[in-house]
């Protein structure tokens, strides 16, 4: 899809903000990967940050938790956790009533072999927060999105995996960073409601950025389904760039996804950290 016709593409189901707007395509193998966790309406309490972008580390010495990398020996104490504090409560699960799902389970953790993803571990050994990462590399010329809706038999969750292949299938975010190769996407944010007012999601955010800044990466983007999680990001320092109103999602004319307000579109926050040639609209 050309930048340059980007006028023709502008139709009702689609918004894009004004400033710096960008596509985001999640080219990752899995791609179609869930949007971030949907996290509680009192998350402010849970994050501990002010709406300015930049995070406050908790002193080491007096934190109940440290951030660590996730490897692939935390998958199941990791499903443990999103089974609990993610899954049930993610705004599309909830409308779909999408129950048990080994096929969610398994698209969840795929991304863990990439090596960016992070966990917060309290002092008994417990994972009370993380922060699932992907790597999004640039696909050659001719590639063709995999529609991994196609593959899917839980007839549920291939509802919320064709809107994910809506989207990838109509946004590159490679198109808007010409000089840009590799883009980190956050997949899942998810955090322990027992342990509120830690900055746990803070301080998982702010690794994932120094992981970034690591690695010269400089582009980082989140797909949230929430409008609390949309929320959590924003204070984080994110930007909207892309909404995608559910009543405007149709199959067959008919509207698929109804979840209950205020959860009224998808939408896509990205983060720069660094200087990076873009596209302008």
């Amino acid at each position: 899809m050309e930048i340059e016709n980007i006028s023709q593409m502008l139709q009702n189901s689609r918004t894009f903000a004004k400033n710096d707007a960008i596509i985001i395509e999640p080219r990752y193998t899995l791609s179609d990967l869930y949007p971030i966790a949907r996290l509680s309406q009192k998350m402010d309490s849970v994050l501990n940050v002010s709406a300015t972008p930049a995070v406050t580390k908790a002193k080491t010495d007096d934190c109940p938790y440290t951030v660590e990398y996730v490897t692939e020996e935390d998958s199941e104490a990791l499903l443990d956790m999103l089974k609990t504090f993610f899954f049930k409560d993610e705004p599309l699960n909830t409308y779909l009533n999408l129950g048990e799902c080994k096929e969610l389970e398994e698209y969840s953790l795929k991304c863990i072999k990439d090596g960016c993803s992070f966990k917060a571990v309290a002092k008994n050994g417990e994972i009370i927060g993380v922060f699932l990462n992907a790597l999004m590399h640039r696909p050659a010329p001719d590639a063709v999105p995999e529609a991994s809706a196609d593959a899917c038999e839980h007839p549920k969750f291939k509802k919320i995996l064709q809107l994910m292949d809506f989207i990838e299938g109509d946004f590159n975010v490679f198109d808007l960073y010409p000089g840009t190769n590799t883009i980190l996407d956050g997949k899942i944010l998810s955090v322990n409601t027992n342990y509120r007012g830690l900055g746990i999601a803070g301080r998982l955010t702010e690794r994932t950025l120094d992981y970034m800044r690591e690695h010269n990466i400089p582009v980082m983007h989140v797909l949230c389904s929430s409008h609390y999680s949309a929320r959590v990001m924003e204070k984080l320092g994110f930007h909207e760039v892309y909404r995608l109103n559910y009543s405007d999602y149709k199959v067959n004319n008919e509207v698929v996804l109804k979840p209950e307000p205020p959860h009224v579109a998808a939408r896509i926050l990205v983060k720069e950290i660094a200087d990076v040639v873009k596209t302008k609209l």
